[in-house]
């Protein structure tokens, strides 16, 4: 009997009030995976992420973690779900009238018991984790963007999460710094056993971390390719798909 997908998609349709974005989408998310949502500019992508974190309600279809529907379950149950997961939106979300520490304590105090010496050795240990160890007293002002977005990572890992969403992690970085954080992703990933899902156009992070991808597209509004992403390159019959992969970057 094979294991429960970590997180699954089931005949999904996304719409704002009359107009679908997405329609008939199905795909699973096995535990420990780096899954990548791709598509072009306006395909739905980062929808779809609000719609798998419950921000939104799907127009019709299920949403599953660990095989219950967060949306059919109880406000406590929902609210448990979604507890354990993990958000790095694009921009890093920290808040700027706050230092790095207290940006990640921030979490920790609203929803663990930890008393402020616990809450002080867990934000420490998540900016070593994240190469920032030594920055608790810094304002996000005072540091580079890629720390920015490293920051951002230590508190959206501050629960310990079963499921990491990602939101196009790589926008605003350079080169270098986008190579650093797909390098991080990929170290938590392996330390920690958490399960990343990822919304990226970026093809170096597509390729160097994704281990499954599916691809969305705006014109027939749905999802018309799934696989490990070389595997999509090499084999996909469906020019959309294989353009996508080989546009120079």
């Amino acid at each position: 009997m094979s294991p429960t997908p970590h997180l699954q998609v089931k005949n999904l349709t996304m719409a704002y009030a009359d107009t679908v974005i997405q329609q008939n989408l199905n795909f699973s998310v096995n535990h420990g995976e780096i899954f990548i949502i791709m598509g072009g500019s306006g395909c739905g992508k980062s929808t779809l992420l609000r719609h798998l974190i419950g921000l939104m309600e799907p127009a019709t279809g299920e949403i599953l973690i660990g095989g219950a529907d967060i949306w059919t379950s109880s406000a406590k149950e929902r609210s448990r779900m979604i507890s354990r997961t993990g958000v790095l939106y694009q921009s890093g979300a920290l808040f700027s009238s706050m230092t790095l520490g207290e940006n990640i304590a921030l979490p920790l105090s609203e929803y663990s018991s930890l008393n402020k010496e616990q809450i002080a050795k867990v934000v420490s240990y998540k900016l070593s984790l994240v190469g920032l160890s030594g920055f608790e007293d810094y304002y996000p002002s005072e540091i580079s963007g890629g720390m920015r977005k490293r920051a951002g990572l230590a508190r959206a890992m501050a629960l310990d999460p079963d499921i990491l969403f990602i939101d196009e992690p790589s926008a605003g970085l350079d080169p270098v710094s986008s190579r650093l954080l797909d390098r991080l992703i990929l170290e938590l990933r392996d330390s920690l056993g958490t399960t990343v899902i990822m919304v990226t156009h970026e093809l170096e992070s597509i390729f160097s971390v994704g281990d499954t991808a599916i691809f969305l597209d705006t014109d027939e509004k749905t999802m018309i390719a799934s696989g490990p992403p070389r595997s999509l390159l090499a084999e996909s019959t469906d020019s959309r798909v294989r353009n996508f992969l080989a546009r120079a970057g």
